[in-house]
């Protein structure tokens, strides 16, 4: 059984998630002042009241009082288990979840071996590349400089059964790892190095680390052209994009991703400046694929031949990508002349004709209904009836929202069927969002000093260094401010920490419900007058908890009457003194 997962990392883990993009990728987000708005996707609603915060990474619905962070939308949105979603939080930062005691899977004891041996093969590629001049030789002709080969890292598997078997597998643990990587086959007795006179493309991911690898043999013969690794622990091909870490790295901002369909095609179109390639790996595009193309991008253009075989493969990918048509996006087929790949009409035709046919890409929904248009006859009855029935089920999987109306009214153009009746036909949409809840009425909350206070440090954290001795303020007799000390002392201990890492360290406990209610509510004052408010705010709870104590003191003592001790006499005097000044001779 795996190990729990550390809580520091799970703080850690949301401290660097940016909840703009974890809820942006699955909800249409709009700017509004310092917040972005949407219209929640926990009710129905036709005007927006569900905010999302960049500074707290906070979200909350004004309608059904849903909040919380990174991790609590993916529980809630996507139905996750706590564990999966920490997970996929992980992944989408390309980061391992570690695991405290218990024995851990697999995948979690060795994917750190993994890399290492993975990053060792592809310096031993590139060692290999500089050495063989037929190999420099070959991408030379292609077009490449030294620079963007090294900035991809290619390299070259030699000839022979064993070269990489012989330079990394110096142990029997070594040889394991390449063998449990993907780097080596076996027939019978024999093993020997699975890429052998290949052009090597190193697969990365996320965090830049070698995952697995690509090869490409240099002259046509008997041999398949490419060759991938094999599903290892650490790579599954169906949810990796090769060239978009290199992507990430060479573009600060991401308007749109181009997913061709080899590793050449990404490296030509990068050396002529087109930097924003991606490729799958031998593979049809995939659900995961797009839901990693949408983290990144609000567009995708899909780049296919222009022949039979490209069309069809087009059309798979249009049929995975309609569940993802949501508003907001946009998605578009580029389709090249027979015989021609990326990598060739790039070098033929230059960066700038090439661009220029992206921008005129065809846009989904005219690929859709063009495609189901030219296999029946329109001036008949019979065709358009055949033409709603085939799109049908095709316009049923997109998301409710305005870009499937408008592809319903399109299609009700040209087949003569009103879109009311194409949306019986066509049933319910797919649910863009989760199942919807009640609004709740909310009960108005008295907001105290301590919960003023407490207010204030979910929103500026950095107000805590103000509270100079946490465990006095926590000590005082007032409802609150244990958590008000409590909550100061960590902070002061975690000065990087937002509202959402907060309610993170407190999920689960107590005192959870009064921070995500605290947290929901915007101080009513400004950053610039924080400062001075807090302070003040503080100089109030310990007065009230002085008073407190005072009022308890005041009370034992005369239920202890007549019964005092002369000190005791001494303080009721001076207690009942200050309470009301004006009465003296006590």
């Amino acid at each position: 059984m795996a190990g729990l997962i550390p809580r520091d990392f799970i703080e850690d883990l949301v401290a660097r998630s940016d909840i703009v993009e974890v809820i942006g990728s699955r909800v249409q987000l709009k700017k509004s002042g310092r917040e972005f708005a949407a219209c929640c996707p926990f009710h129905g609603e036709k005007t927006a009241s569900f905010f999302v915060s960049p500074q707290k990474q906070f979200y909350h619905c004004f309608g059904c009082g849903v909040h919380g962070n990174a991790l609590g939308f993916l529980i809630e949105y996507e139905h996750m288990e706590f564990v999966d979603a920490v997970e996929e939080l992980a992944r989408q930062l390309g980061v391992d979840v570690p695991r405290e005691g218990g024995s851990a899977p697999q995948r979690e004891r060795t994917s750190p071996d993994l890399y290492e041996i993975l990053d060792d093969a592809a310096r031993f590629y590139r060692q290999q590349l500089k050495a063989t001049p037929d190999a420099v030789e070959y991408l030379k002709q292609r077009g490449l400089t030294g620079e963007i080969a090294a900035e991809f890292g290619i390299g070259w598997a030699p000839g022979g059964w064993d070269a990489l078997l012989k330079a990394l597998g110096t142990s029997d643990a070594r040889r394991e790892l390449l063998e449990l990587a993907g780097m080596l086959s076996r027939r019978e007795d024999r093993t020997y190095d699975r890429f052998r006179e290949r052009i090597m493309f190193p697969i990365r991911d996320g965090r830049g680390r070698t995952i697995a690898f690509g090869g490409r043999i240099l002259k046509g013969d008997d041999q398949a052209k490419y060759m991938n690794s094999p599903e290892t622990p650490v790579f599954h091909k169906g949810r990796e994009l090769y060239g978009l870490y290199e992507v990430r790295q060479a573009l600060r901002d991401i308007p749109r991703l181009l997913v061709v369909e080899g590793y050449m095609d990404v490296v030509a179109l990068a050396q002529h400046g087109i930097r924003y390639a991606v490729a799958t790996l031998g593979t049809s595009t995939t659900p995961e694929h797009l839901h990693k193309l949408f983290r990144v991008t609000p567009e995708v253009v899909f780049c296919f031949d222009g022949d039979r075989a490209g069309r069809a493969a087009a059309w798979r990918a249009l049929e995975q990508a309609l569940p993802e048509a949501k508003d907001g996006r946009q998605m578009r087929f580029l389709f090249l002349p027979d015989g021609e790949d990326p990598d060739s009409m790039v070098r033929s035709e230059g960066a700038e004709r090439f661009a220029a046919r992206i921008e005129t890409a065809q846009t989904l929904s005219m690929f859709l209904l063009e495609r189901l248009s030219a296999e029946v006859d329109l001036t008949s009855l019979d065709g358009r009836a055949r033409l709603a029935e085939l799109a049908r089920p095709l316009v049923a999987k997109v998301p409710d929202g305005a870009f499937r109306h408008l592809l319903a009214k399109e299609l009700s153009a040209r087949t003569g069927v009103e879109p009311e009746s194409l949306t019986k036909l066509m049933g319910e949409a797919p649910a863009a969002v989760a199942p919807s809840r009640r609004v709740r009425a909310r009960v108005p909350i008295q907001m105290t000093p301590v919960r003023k206070a407490i207010q204030y440090l979910l929103k500026w954290p950095e107000l805590a260094v103000l509270v100079r001795d946490p465990d006095t303020l926590a000590a005082l007799e007032q409802p609150g401010a244990a958590l008000l000390g409590e909550l100061a002392a960590w902070l002061n201990g975690h000065p990087n920490a937002t509202a959402a890492v907060v309610l993170e360290h407190w999920r689960g406990t107590e005192h959870e419900p009064a921070l995500l209610r605290l947290a929901e509510i915007e101080p009513l004052v400004s950053a610039a007058e924080a400062k001075t408010e807090f302070v003040d705010l503080l100089v109030r709870v310990a007065g009230q908890g002085f008073r407190a104590r005072t009022e308890r003191r005041l009370e034992e003592l005369i239920q202890k009457a007549p019964g005092l001790s002369d000190p005791e006499k001494a303080e009721l005097r001076l207690l009942l003194e200050a309470k009301n000044p004006r009465e003296t001779g006590v």
